[in-house]
């Protein structure tokens, strides 16, 4: 089997497993909706987990993986499993070391941090002092998400992406049902309140995610032993790239943290110095289910095929494989585009509508939504085209181009805001601008080292699946308009809306598709079905 074909049946496998994870997630931000709503609580609560999940998505979808696993995959090939699990050994008591004091001195220092920022936390009495205690309290999961995203990369080298892509179904599956626990069950008797049993059961959901891999590494071979050696050439190698790694990977998340400070100080008319944070938090999150099934998949499934095709210096394959990856990323994430703008405000208003949610909350949240909406696809795009530097071993470039996003971003998220009065809306335009200027540079410049990745190929593929998308688009819009038009902005409404919305827009891209002869169809269709279709088959068998 082709090396792209085989990068495409991969990124299914992890796509049905990250579906699982994106699902238990949105389970558990309805949890949070319900609970807290739009306001100080869930404010304080969403700044004190977004500190250490920002090293979750540095991590596990950014800088450690794509430091340590092609240096991972290449002692696997070119040294033997003994030399590979030696690596393994002393990167796990690097991390505990490094990222365990790491966590210490974040949480002495989260006043500082928080202060830092969300400086318009202190206009409302006790906000500032709740958001230091949430950041204290999760401060540990950068350390267990840390380890697990190492464990991942170890199991994505040795063809295993099922398993890693379930362990943050784990995670929240564990910080929901602890956090319920801790908070409102047992809360009560041991003096802790439901906001921070929430944060608490953030880190033992972290716990669970690392332990859920760990029988699959014993089974592969990789058990964990304390060892340090900091004269090792495979553990410096993998230091030194990701020190530019982490800015490399990190731009998404650095912007989205300072718009962070940006909402902190907002004032809505309705809600006051309440929602923008939460507003932004719950649409964001809402992005990263087809970010998860669809980028991170691809890339999961990619960085190892292309680290060795890179370490035998089969370059061709190498450019075969990263344009038919792009190419697939493309045809999922444009419709899935598309569909958010169209459909925002009944996918927020189905899912999270209700308790201390309301409309005004539901037509806010999907405002932010349909404009991160913009930016999916070039979010999707870097998560694969980012590594493959680091496959080529430069991580300079994408540091570079990093920083750049960086002030880009702060300037435009200024000039919406001050200039334009976009409000919280603008940040999420300003992010979407930053991630697509990101690809589009980091994709011309790999481009040109490569010598061509099948560019003609991908613009056609693009230019065809861009025209089914606004074909499904315009199908989609009038039947949105119709339901709520029938039945007002209430949650039937936003319920009817989707069930029969996403199967006609899915009907119609797939027709068009289909028509236009777009070639990566088929092969994603069989790589996403491939999972379901065994399993039912080996439902079957056991049955007879």
């Amino acid at each position: 089997m082709p090396a792209s074909d085989h990068v495409v049946r991969s990124a299914g496998v992890a796509s049905i497993a990250i579906l699982s994870s994106r699902i238990t997630g949105l389970v558990r931000e309805i949890v949070m909706a319900r609970m807290f709503g739009a306001g100080m609580a869930y404010d304080a609560f969403l700044l004190g987990f977004r500190i250490p999940n920002l090293t979750r998505d540095l991590f596990a979808e950014g800088a450690l993986t794509s430091a340590f696993v092609p240096v991972f995959t290449q002692y696997l090939t070119a040294r033997g499993p003994q030399a590979a699990a030696r690596l393994s050994n002393l990167v796990a008591t690097a991390l505990i070391l490094i990222v365990g004091g790491g966590c210490f001195l974040g949480a002495v220092f989260a006043p500082a941090l928080v202060n830092l920022l969300a400086p318009g936390f202190h206009q409302i009495p006790g906000k500032f002092e709740l958001a230091v205690t949430m950041t204290r309290i999760m401060f540990p999961f950068l350390l267990l998400v840390a380890l697990a995203a190492q464990a991942m990369g170890i199991l994505n080298a040795c063809g295993q992406f099922g398993v890693p892509a379930l362990s943050s179904t784990m995670f929240n599956i564990g910080s929901v049902l602890f956090g319920l626990l801790l908070g409102s069950v047992a809360g009560p008797r041991i003096g802790i309140s439901s906001i921070e049993g929430m944060a608490y059961g953030v880190v033992l959901g972290g716990a669970l995610q690392l332990l859920w891999q760990l029988p699959s590494l014993y089974r592969q071979g990789f058990p964990f032993r304390p060892e340090i050696d900091w004269s090792d050439p495979g553990l410096r190698k993998i230091i030194a790239m990701m020190g530019p790694a982490i800015l490399g990977n990190a731009a998404v998340q650095i912007n989205v943290m300072v718009n962070t400070n940006f909402a902190a100080s907002l004032f809505d008319a309705v809600r006051g110095a309440d929602g923008p944070v939460s507003w932004l938090g719950y649409a964001f999150r809402f992005m990263q289910l087809p970010l998860g099934i669809f980028g991170v998949a691809m890339a999961s499934a990619t960085l190892p095929a292309i680290s060795r095709s890179a370490e035998i210096g089969n370059f061709d394959e190498f450019r075969r494989t990263l344009s038919r990856s792009l190419a697939t990323v493309f045809l999922l994430t444009v419709p899935s585009s598309v569909g958010l703008i169209v459909l925002g405000e009944s996918i927020i208003g189905a899912i999270y509508q209700g308790g201390r949610f309301e409309l005004y909350d539901t037509q806010q949240t999907a405002e932010a939504l349909s404009l991160y909406a913009i930016g999916l696809t070039g979010y999707a795009g870097l998560k694969v085209v980012v590594p493959a530097f680091y496959a080529l071993g430069d991580s300079r470039t994408p540091m570079l181009v990093s920083l750049l996003s960086v002030l880009i971003n702060f300037a435009t998220a200024a000039t919406l805001i001050y200039a334009f009065h976009f409000g919280h809306s603008g940040l999420a335009f300003s992010t979407s601008i930053v991630a697509i200027f990101n690809f589009l540079t980091l994709f011309t410049v790999l481009r040109w080292r490569l010598g061509g990745v099948y560019g003609r190929d991908l613009v056609a593929s693009f230019s065809k699946v861009t025209l089914a998308a606004g074909m499904m688009g315009i199908i989609v819009a009038a039947s949105h308009q119709l339901m709520l038009g029938w039945f007002g902005e209430r949650r039937v409404a936003f319920l009817v809306d989707l069930a029969l919305s996403i199967p006609l827009g899915l009907c119609v891209f797939y027709a068009v598709s289909r028509l236009l002869g777009i070639p990566e169809l088929e092969p994603a269709m069989r790589a996403l079905s491939g999972p379901v279709l065994r399993r039912l088959r080996g439902r079957r068998d056991k049955i007879r």
